[in-house]
């Protein structure tokens, strides 16, 4: 009779996943909560987020394949919330929403939160991740072409609103 050797190892070691958290915290949280627009439920998705990178026992070709994996996962998390607790949120947009670079007002952070799912989150991706729009439409499951069109149409309606006010 075989014995087989049990495999303990973790695929991510402590160091490496508080290097992970460290770097993209702020770009978990930010796509969690441009879906939810909650705080306490951005927060946790993004804990279950990175608990499913602790406890990942696979491997990553590139930094770059982490964080694509990491946006993917949180983008399925969001999914399976409101897949399983049909409701909407009345919070507020917190005005210390992390991010890598807030590039534009509060105001306009807030007309883009207002704007349709589909239509944020790749604007959020685009602008505020740097992502191309092949690799946005790997990360959301999309034809380049789909991605193409939800910018565009995502664009088209932050310059509706921000001509009314006055913006432009």
């Amino acid at each position: 009779m075989k014995r087989f050797k049990k495999d303990v190892r973790k695929a991510m070691n402590d160091e490496k996943f508080l290097m992970a958290y460290e770097k993209y915290k702020n770009t978990v949280y930010s796509v969690i909560f441009s879906s939810v627009r909650n705080t306490d439920d951005a927060s946790e998705l993004s804990q279950d987020t990175f608990i499913k990178l602790y406890t990942y026992d696979g491997s990553f070709d590139s930094e770059e394949h982490m964080k694509a994996w990491l946006i993917r996962v949180a983008i399925n998390s969001c999914n399976n919330h409101f897949r399983s607790r049909k409701h909407i949120s009345a919070s507020p947009i917190p005005d210390d929403l992390p991010g890598d670079e807030l590039r534009d007002t509060d105001e306009l952070l807030a007309e883009v939160m207002k704007l349709p799912e589909k239509y944020r989150v790749p604007l959020h991706l685009f602008y505020y991740e740097d992502y191309s729009i092949t690799e946005i439409a790997k990360v959301l499951d999309l034809p380049d072409s789909t991605v193409k069109t939800r910018l565009k149409r995502g664009r088209d309606k932050l310059k509706k609103t921000l001509r009314k006010e006055d913006w432009l």
